[in-house]
């Protein structure tokens, strides 16, 4: 039994496909629904979900566009069943590969779609971001993640609904969710899967969508494991410090970068300590949530 939860927003060249690949996929499930959640499209894609003819659909339309996680959370409440798989809309993801994810269920509690190609690796700058985003997050809950934001997943919705007020309602809901499981210590298995051409224009904003992603990583470490943050900041102050010291002896020979150096080597323990500080109040925290203080 499972609920394919499929996102949309002005998706029309690409939902009739994806509805339809995604009942195939289906087919061998004993029970299965597909959520499509309209997320205030103003073109025709609405229509073209109601004249696909695929069975076993239930629509939610939202009047206005409220973000990719906002629609993702929404079909997710509706699901009736435990086992939960969320797909793109746009043709970009191989929806026959659910049956391969769904093979690890339920021993696993997440099971992710690991992008691959040319397709996903995109241009240069779309890559540096990749790997700088992928390292903050493999730092932070100190295990390897092949791909961290990928959009085809199968998870529990009982594990999904305890953590709802820490998830994002924007493009980082996947980075979020990803984050959530592996810094509260469940089961996550990556499954290899091709990455496709989307059908229509893609609708993430790179600076913006890139800066909350950024956002939502550092505020994910700061929660759950905030002397980690810390020792980051620590370090990198440290580093830059050496360095500047290293450049002033050799090249500039200035007693103001010397300052600044020292200053910046110097502040490694008061941030460490700061780090320190932090985990305890976060300890004293969830101690006095669970007496209900």
């Amino acid at each position: 039994m499972i609920s394919v939860i499929m996102p949309v927003y002005n998706e029309e060249k690409g939902v009739a496909n994806s509805l339809k690949s995604t009942e195939k996929a289906l087919d061998g499930f004993s029970e299965w629904e597909i959520v499509v959640v309209d997320d205030g499209s103003t073109d025709g894609t609405l229509a073209e979900i109601e004249k696909s003819g695929v069975k076993n659909t239930r629509i939610v339309n939202h009047v206005e566009n409220l973000g990719y996680g906002k629609s993702l959370f929404d079909g997710i409440v509706l699901a009736q069943y435990e086992c939960i798989a969320i797909i793109d809309g746009d043709g970009s993801y191989p929806a026959h590969r659910i049956k391969d994810l769904y093979g690890y269920f339920p021993k696993y509690d997440m099971i992710v779609g690991a992008r691959q190609g040319a397709q996903y690796r995109g241009g240069m700058i779309k890559r540096i971001a990749r790997v700088l985003f992928d390292s903050l997050a493999e730092y932070a809950s100190g295990r390897k993640i092949p791909d961290v934001n990928s959009g085809l997943r199968i998870f529990k919705k009982s594990i999904v609904m305890q953590f709802q007020d820490s998830l994002c309602t924007g493009f980082s809901f996947t980075t979020t969710l990803t984050l959530i499981f592996l810094l509260n210590h469940y089961y996550i298995k990556y499954v290899p899967i091709e990455y496709l051409k989307r059908e229509g224009r893609s609708k993430v904003h790179n600076v913006k969508d890139t800066l909350r992603a950024a956002q939502i990583i550092i505020e994910a470490i700061l929660y759950y494991n905030p002397t980690k943050l810390f020792l980051l900041i620590a370090s990198c102050n440290t580093a830059f410090g050496l360095m500047l010291g290293v450049l002033n002896k050799y090249l500039f020979h200035s007693i103001l970068l010397k300052i600044v150096a020292a200053i910046c080597i110097a502040s490694f323990v008061p941030l460490f300590v700061m780090g320190m500080i932090a985990d305890q109040l976060k300890k004293i925290y969830n101690l006095n949530k669970g007496h209900g203080k």
